[in-house]
C-alpha cells in the first residue's frame, strides 16, 4: 500500500529536502550559528521585499476607481500572493444594502454559475458569507502554524474540515513566519478531490472545472463590517505556506478598507441619482403634432443637470434644458426649485422665452446669489411648427433632419445669476416636417471632452449620421448620438473626456 503523499504548499514542493541551513545539524552546534550575520541579512532582505511588493500591489489597488475594478485587482493581486491561478471575490455586504457583485479570475461567466449551484454553505466562501454579520469567522482548518489547534467548522452548518492529526509533522516550507499571523475567517481546503467531507456537489464541481484546492480570506472593516470574501483556486492539491498567508492578510486588510470607501462612493452616487430621477419629469406630455423623448446620464458627481417639458394653453409647447453650478445635495436642491420656479413662469408668460429666463434669473438672484445656473426654454407651436427660444450661457440647440443638420444660431448671453441684470434676444426658428430638434445641457460638450468647438463638432457630426430609419423615433435619434459621443447611452466620456463626472441631459423634439 502506497503511502500517501502531503499536499503541496503553494509554490513549493513537499519533496524537495529542507535546505542544509535548516536540517538538523552534527555535534548539537546550530549550523547556522557560525553565520549568524547572514541569516539577519536574510531575513531583512526578506523584509523589504515584502514591502516592496505590498507597496507596489497596494498602489495598483489605490488607482482603482470603482466596484469591479477593485475586485478584479483584488483577485489578480491576491493571486500572485498565494500562488494561484484563478480565483472568484463576492461582494456582499453585511448590512443587506448592497450592491452585490460575483467577478472571476480565469473563470467564465458559466463557471462562476457551475460554482454557485454548489450549496452555499458547502463553499468556503460561504462558510465566511454565512456567519454573523460583521464577525469573521475562526479559520475552519488550522493554517499550517498551528497543526495542532482542534478541527473547526464553517459557519452555521459549513462543512467540518479536518485537522492535522495531533504530533504530525508540519508540511515543508510551511513554517510560520517570525511577526505572522493566521488571516481571521480564512478557510482552506487543500485536497478538494481527496477530502471525503467536501459535499458532492463541491467535488463535482471542483472535477468539471478543473481545480483541487482553494484558499478564500474574508473581506472585512471594523466600520462596515463584513464586505464579501475572496478566493483563489488551485489546479492541484495545495495550500498557501504561512509566510504567503501572512502576506496576503496584509493586502487583504488593505484591499477591504479601499472596497469599503469605494462602496461608501458608490452608495451615495446611487443615493444622487435616485434623487435626481425624483426631481425630473416621471413622464413627457403628449401633444399633437410632436413626439418627445428623454434621456438622462448621471455622472458620478451627480446632480445639477434638468429638463421639462409642459404642456401649454392652446396646443402650444414649453421645453426647458439647464443646469446649476456646483453638485451633490445642494445642487439638486437647488434644481428642484429652479424647476418648479420655470414651469410657474412658462404657464404665466410662456410665449414670451426671455420673459421667463429672466423671472427665473431674478428669482435665482435673490433667493440664491452665490449660485449660477444656465437655462434654455423653447416655446413651441406644434401645429405651426414654429420655435420662439432664449438661452442664458446655455449650448444651442441642434436640428436634425434630412436635408440638414445644424445648430440653431443663438445670441451670446451669460448665464443667469452672473450679472445685475439678465436680458438677451429671443431666436425664431421654423421647423420643417420630420425634423429632430435636440436641447442638452452643457454636460454633454465637457463629457466628449477638449475645447468646446471641437466637442461641438463631433457633436453635429454624430447627429448628422443618424440613420434615415431611425430619424422617425426621436429616442432613437438621441440614442444614435449618445452612443457615438459617449460610447453607450449611459456610457462613460469618449476620447479625451472627462469620463463619467458630468450630468448629461438631452431632450428630443420630433415635428411631424
Amino acid at each position: 500500500m502506497s503511502t500517501p503523499h502531503p499536499p503541496k504548499v503553494a509554490g513549493i514542493d513537499p519533496t524537495v529536502p529542507s535546505p542544509a541551513h535548516t536540517a538538523t545539524p552534527l555535534s548539537g552546534i546550530p549550523a547556522a550559528a557560525s553565520e549568524p550575520g547572514t541569516l539577519i541579512q536574510d531575513r531583512l532582505a526578506g523584509w523589504v521585499s515584502d514591502l516592496t511588493t505590498l507597496h507596489e500591489l497596494t498602489e495598483r489597488l489605490a488607482r482603482t476607481s470603482t466596484l469591479d475594478e477593485a475586485l478584479r485587482e483584488l483577485l489578480s493581486a491576491g493571486a500572485a500572493l498565494v500562488g494561484a491561478r484563478r480565483g472568484m471575490a463576492v461582494l456582499e455586504p453585511a448590512d443587506g444594502q448592497g450592491p452585490t457583485a460575483t467577478i472571476g479570475l480565469g473563470l467564465a461567466h458559466a463557471d462562476l454559475g457551475a460554482i454557485e449551484t454548489v450549496p452555499r454553505s458547502a463553499t468556503p466562501y460561504g462558510c465566511i458569507l454565512d456567519g454573523l454579520p460583521g464577525s469573521p469567522l475562526p479559520d475552519p482548518r488550522p493554517s499550517p502554524a498551528d497543526h495542532h489547534a482542534p478541527p473547526g467548522r464553517g459557519a452555521e452548518g459549513g462543512t467540518a474540515f479536518p485537522a492535522a492529526a495531533p504530533g504530525a509533522a508540519p508540511v515543508p516550507g510551511t513554517a510560520p513566519v517570525p511577526g505572522a499571523v493566521p488571516v481571521p475567517g480564512a478557510v482552506a481546503v487543500p485536497d478538494i478531490p481527496g477530502d471525503e467531507h467536501l459535499d458532492p456537489r463541491h467535488r463535482e464541481v471542483a472535477a468539471r472545472l478543473g481545480f483541487a484546492a482553494s484558499y478564500a480570506v474574508p473581506l472585512s472593516t471594523e466600520g462596515d463590517g463584513r464586505l464579501g470574501a475572496a478566493v483563489w483556486l488551485y489546479d492541484e492539491p495545495a495550500e498557501p505556506d504561512g509566510h504567503r498567508r501572512h502576506l496576503v492578510g496584509l493586502y487583504g486588510r488593505y484591499a477591504s478598507e479601499h472596497l469599503g470607501r469605494l462602496l461608501e462612493l458608490e452608495r451615495g452616487r446611487a443615493e444622487i441619482a435616485t434623487l435626481t430621477e425624483e426631481l425630473l419629469p416621471t413622464r413627457l406630455p403628449r401633444v399633437p403634432g410632436v413626439r418627445l423623448a428623454a434621456r438622462h446620464v448621471t455622472g458620478a458627481r451627480g446632480g445639477g443637470h434638468w429638463y421639462d417639458a409642459l404642456p401649454l394653453p392652446e396646443g402650444a409647447l414649453g421645453l426647458a434644458v439647464g443646469s446649476v453650478s456646483g453638485t451633490g445635495p445642494s445642487a439638486l436642491a437647488a434644481t428642484g426649485r429652479l424647476r418648479a420656479s420655470l414651469r410657474a413662469y412658462a404657464v404665466m408668460e410662456g410665449e414670451d422665452p426671455v420673459a421667463v429666463l429672466s423671472d427665473l434669473e431674478l428669482l435665482l438672484r435673490l433667493t440664491e446669489p452665490a449660485r449660477s445656473a444656465t437655462a434654455l426654454f423653447a416655446y413651441a407651436e406644434p401645429a405651426r411648427r414654429r420655435i420662439v427660444l432664449a438661452g442664458a450661457g446655455h449650448a444651442p440647440p441642434l436640428v436634425v433632419g434630412d436635408r440638414r443638420t445644424e445648430y440653431v444660431e443663438t445670441s451670446l448671453s451669460a448665464p443667469l445669476g452672473m450679472l445685475a441684470c439678465w436680458e438677451a434676444p429671443s431666436v425664431d426658428l421654423d421647423v420643417r416636417p420630420g425634423e429632430t430638434v435636440l436641447l442638452y445641457t452643457d454636460g454633454l460638450l465637457r463629457r466628449i471632452g477638449g475645447p468646446v468647438d471641437r466637442a461641438s463638432v463631433l457633436l453635429h457630426a454624430a447627429a448628422a449620421s443618424v440613420p434615415r430609419a431611425d430619424r422617425a423615433d426621436p429616442g432613437a435619434v438621441a440614442d444614435h448620438v449618445l452612443r457615438l459621443v459617449l460610447g453607450t447611452p449611459a456610457g462613460g466620456g469618449g476620447p479625451g473626456g472627462r469620463g463619467d463626472d458630468e450630468d448629461v441631459v438631452m431632450l428630443a423634439a420630433r415635428f411631424d
